[in-house]
């Protein structure tokens, strides 16, 4: 018996040790990372891609991460079409290219420009590499993990992807190119090397991780999940009669239904006009604030069939958010059913931060389903199902005690699960992961 109590000691103490020397080196390996973000976008910026990774920078910085971000001169800012080429925001070390974007707003500029950016970074890692012991890249242009394989090759730079949209696949779904083209087969061949590569992979939800494992298998391992997420201490719920934005716009007594962001091509618009069609004589008001390729498209349609219950108004500030989210009774989310998996919509986690009960357009394999089910804020409706929409729209204006339940679901769903503190512990665990196997495998190679 006392034989066995001694070593049952022994094996816990050795636990004990373990865990201390690993939570030790945990704390020693944050501040050990000295972390370069790429990306094109970031405020002045009002894209999201590039509000998020303000958001997240910020907060890896305030946990002791060394950071420098390279991104390029704003093209879709309100105030300035320039920045300063080298800043600093709080601990953050900002550089951004000398050239300003060209022709943002066209589809062929946003490729030049992105072209541009990503050889501009390729140059700039040329002299930062030796500065930073990890790399993290976006898909903002989508060609851009690219040069995360470049630098690895050329100076063994370890780099993590953050997958915000898969490409070719997005411009095959939409038939910009085709399925068997010798760009589509080139493309996916140079994923599967950057992925292959790469010492982390990161994606918005668990389609995208399915999608990226049936191209690649071998990479199932290094791809982790991470959601997006909205800052519900930025964003609050504000009562319509209090908020100036309602009534700026005349809201204030009608039951407002809110689209807010981009209205791209991979977004299902059509649902949404179908269910304006049905509800064109009830006190119901479709809001679209934002732009992208379908927004003029659903302007003309409107226009056509003399609706009057449409208003369009263009990308608010970043201080106005706060007040333009919250001008509503009900926000929708859409995702095209031909882009399913391939495309996150970020708009969905600042309307659960705006205390509103949220309508999901979505496929019936959506992973938005079960989120919405998860969270009970709300209703999902399959791409197409414009009456359906209309019925939950008129349900909720009937009843608007079960909105606001729904609403406040939402809000704690997010402050449990999505802000800004929660999903950066997730990347940090991430990073340090990456920065303790290489230091293992270095130890390794060292004793060799």
């Amino acid at each position: 018996m006392r034989l066995n109590k001694w070593i049952n000691n022994k094996f816990l103490q050795s636990i004990y040790t373990q865990l201390d020397a690993k939570n030790q080196y945990s704390v020693k390996a944050q501040k050990s990372i000295k972390l370069s973000v790429v990306t094109q976008f970031f405020p002045p910026d009002y894209a999201a891609t590039g509000q998020l990774i303000e958001e997240l920078v910020n907060q890896l910085g305030k946990q002791g991460v060394d950071i420098e971000v390279f991104t390029s001169q704003p093209g879709y800012a309100f105030s300035s079409h320039t920045a300063p080429t080298v800043e600093w925001a709080d601990q953050v070390r900002i550089q951004r290219s000398r050239s300003a974007q060209l022709w943002p707003g066209r589809i062929r500029g946003k490729a030049v420009n992105g072209v541009l950016y990503t050889l501009r970074a390729m140059l700039y890692l040329l002299k930062a590499w030796r500065r930073n012991n990890i790399l993290l890249l976006t898909t903002a242009p989508p060609f851009l993990p690219v040069i995360g394989y470049l630098a690895y090759i050329l100076f063994r730079l370890p780099y993590v992807c953050i997958l915000y949209d898969l490409y070719p696949d997005i411009a095959i779904a939409l038939g910009v190119i085709p399925k068997g083209s010798w760009l589509a087969r080139l493309w996916r061949g140079i994923n599967k090397q950057v992925w292959l590569n790469a010492k982390g992979i990161i994606v918005l939800s668990p389609g995208m991780k399915q999608k990226i494992v049936a191209h690649c298998p071998e990479v199932a391992d290094k791809i982790s999940i991470i959601h997006s997420w909205a800052n519900p201490e930025a964003i609050v719920p504000i009562a319509k009669r209090e908020n100036w934005f309602a009534w700026k716009y005349n809201l204030v007594n009608k039951f407002t239904v809110l689209y807010s962001g981009n209205m791209g091509r991979c977004h299902d618009i059509d649902t949404m006009l179908e269910a304006a069609k049905e509800l064109k004589d009830e006190p119901i008001q479709f809001v679209c604030i934002g732009a992208g390729a379908k927004r003029d498209e659903l302007i003309m349609e409107v226009e056509r069939l003399g609706l009057n219950n449409f208003t369009f108004l263009p990308y608010q500030d970043k201080q106005v958010l706060p007040y333009s989210l919250t001008a509503c009774d009900l926000s929708l989310v859409s995702v095209d059913s031909a882009t399913e998996g391939l495309v996150v919509p970020s708009k969905l986690y600042s309307a659960l931060a705006s205390g509103r009960p949220i309508a999901v357009i979505c496929s019936q394999t959506s992973y938005l389903r079960e989120m919405m089910a998860e969270a009970n804020c709300g209703g999902t409706f399959d791409n197409g199902d414009g009456q359906g929409l209309a019925q939950f729209i008129r349900f909720l204006n009937r009843d608007r005690q079960i909105g606001e339940q729904m609403g406040k679901a939402g809000r704690q769903y997010l402050r449990s699960h999505f802000t800004p503190k929660v999903i950066s512990q997730q990347y940090l665990h991430v990073l340090q992961q990456i920065v303790f196997d290489e230091v293992i495998t270095r130890t390794r190679s060292d004793v060799k």
